[in-house]
């Protein structure tokens, strides 16, 4: 298996600081091709959430370049990466809690990462933030740690009343602002032609998901000139909808 891969960001309409933050690597070995990616959309005043999601960010590309490097094979194995990324959510989110308390600050980010290795996959994930994949039909494998999706989740909320309810962007946990984080960790296997995408809450409010299936269907990303202009497309829609935030998108498909 191999992989195709862009991402692109915009600062949106509003905002005068980008505070997501990305990184996206791809690595060939001997016994593995891989795609890597990582998606990070702070939160705080000025440049305190830019400051969080760069953290996380740097954090995980350092992991890639000087652990995983060395670790890497045909049977690598998922679980010991997993316990290795918790350790890495839980320092990071101290560093960012110390930090902000000795300048008398909130801050934050959230995270979205995957290691996507010859036919396996794994996801890390903290807030809401999301990785989708897209194959038939386009499936959120991630669930937001929001107010609102827990309530829906608890059937106190219909999936309609969520989408306008005035505490849809509040929180639960995130790195930095939560002292207790419980990631999520999502693995499973990949297929020729699946589709993964990592985006911020802002590539998602103004378009529908019909909408982003119907530009990101596998048969329409055959290279990625055609992928960059795809997301660069949904983003500038966003926009042209009124999106206020930050908008981050990736995208990772993999081929024979």
């Amino acid at each position: 298996m191999r992989f195709l891969t862009v991402a692109h960001t915009d600062i949106g309409t509003t905002k005068q600081i980008n505070q997501d933050a990305f990184c996206l690597k791809v690595a060939h070995t001997s016994s593995a091709n891989v795609a890597f990616a990582v998606l990070c959309d702070g939160m705080g005043g000025l440049k305190s959430g830019e400051y969080a999601s760069a953290l996380v960010v740097n954090a995980f590309s350092q992991w890639f370049h000087n652990e995983f490097s060395r670790i890497v094979s045909s049977t690598t194995d998922m679980n010991v990466i997993a316990a290795r990324w918790g350790e890495i959510v839980q320092d990071q989110g101290r560093k960012i809690l110390e930090y902000g308390q000795s300048r008398g600050i909130s801050l934050g980010t959230t995270l979205t990462a995957v290691l996507l290795i010859n036919n396996r996959y794994l996801c890390v994930h903290v807030g809401d933030s999301r990785m989708y994949k897209i194959s038939n039909s386009l499936q959120q494998l991630t669930n937001d740690h929001t107010f609102v999706a827990n309530e829906v989740a608890n059937k106190r909320m219909t999936p309609e009343q969520a989408k306008t309810d005035s505490r849809k962007n509040v929180l639960l946990q995130c790195v930095g602002a939560s002292k207790v984080i419980t990631p999520d960790f999502v693995s499973g296997m990949v297929a020729p032609n699946d589709v993964f995408m990592l985006c911020s809450d802002g590539f998602r409010h103004q378009i529908s998901e019909e909408e982003i299936y119907g530009v990101l269907a596998p048969q329409l990303l055959t290279s990625e000139k055609v992928m960059k202009k795809s997301i660069t497309d949904l983003v500038e829609l966003n926009k042209a909808r009124s999106e206020r935030d930050n908008i981050t998108a990736i995208l990772l498909k993999a081929m024979r």
